[in-house]
């Protein structure tokens, strides 16, 4: 971008099962530069990580690539719009490979990246041995946690957009 070029981004999601109209709405209407839509919050991550514990190709909010995405992916491409979404849940590269299939599917080209590095739960044992306790009460790690994920801030996304994508999962 360069200096006083205006950017727009609009917020298309706050929850998982939030409207698709949202997004279609800034997309089609909207003259957005980004979508950002948020899907996650600490319930949902259970859930997620619940529905992959059953299928391993499971864990992101499916609603996104197929009511959402789907739908919008020929305009989405064609007004150059970037889209930013923690709709992977726990199972980005799922979400990835999904996105990938409805791309492909729609005949278009598009870029895809995913994001991860926040999946803490292979290393539980680790952090338990170096004393890590939940944070708020102390109380020692959980026998066996379903998940054990970390916010990975903004850095990630930025690198992906830079290095050239045109979805951004996490």
């Amino acid at each position: 971008m360069t200096a006083g070029r205006a950017v727009r981004i609009g917020c298309g999601a706050g929850f998982w099962g939030d409207s698709a109209e949202g997004p279609a709405q800034l997309v089609l209407r909207g003259e957005v530069h980004y979508l950002v839509m948020d899907y996650l919050a600490e319930i949902t991550m259970a859930l997620l990580a619940r529905a992959k514990a059953k299928k391993p190709d499971a864990g992101y909010a499916t609603d996104f690539v197929d009511a959402v995405m789907a739908p919008l992916l020929p305009e989405i491409a064609a007004r150059g719009i970037k889209v930013v979404t923690n709709a992977g849940g726990v199972n980005a590269p799922a979400c990835k490979a999904a996105l990938d299939a409805a791309i492909a599917a729609a005949g278009l080209s598009l870029k895809v990246a995913a994001v991860s590095g926040d999946d803490l739960l292979p290393r539980v044992e680790e952090l338990r041995a170096a004393g890590v306790t939940e944070i708020g009460t102390g109380a020692p790690l959980p026998a066996k946690p379903w998940s054990m994920n970390v916010y990975l801030g903004a850095a990630p996304i930025a690198a992906a957009l830079a290095a050239g994508a045109d979805i951004v999962v996490t």
